[in-house]
């Protein structure tokens, strides 16, 4: 083997934001991690939204007033082929122009 082709690895301890605590080995000399087997929620059962960014709250504030729309069933067409087999098409109710 190469001598000092390889990282330095050290024992260190993994924070998560929930402030567990892991002692594992890495190539880095603190971690830091944002969800762990404590708070995930596969692992607890409970949701939990993680928004670091605040893109929760941005999208609630984008689209706080707007209602949504009812889409109404597509109407059904009736088109002969040259085979003389009739083949049905669904088509919207709006028109692109």
């Amino acid at each position: 083997m190469k001598k000092d082709i390889h990282p330095k690895y050290y024992k260190t301890i993994a924070k998560c934001a929930c402030g567990a605590e892991y002692e594992i080995g890495s190539t880095k000399e603190k971690v830091h991690v944002d969800i762990c087997s404590a708070c995930h929620p596969l692992f607890t059962g409970k949701q939990k939204i993680l928004d670091t960014e605040g893109r929760v709250q941005k999208f609630k504030k984008k689209y706080a007033g707007v209602e949504t729309e009812e889409r109404k069933p597509q109407k059904k067409r009736i088109i002969k082929s040259k085979s003389k087999k009739a083949v049905i098409k669904k088509t919207s109710s709006k028109v692109k122009k």
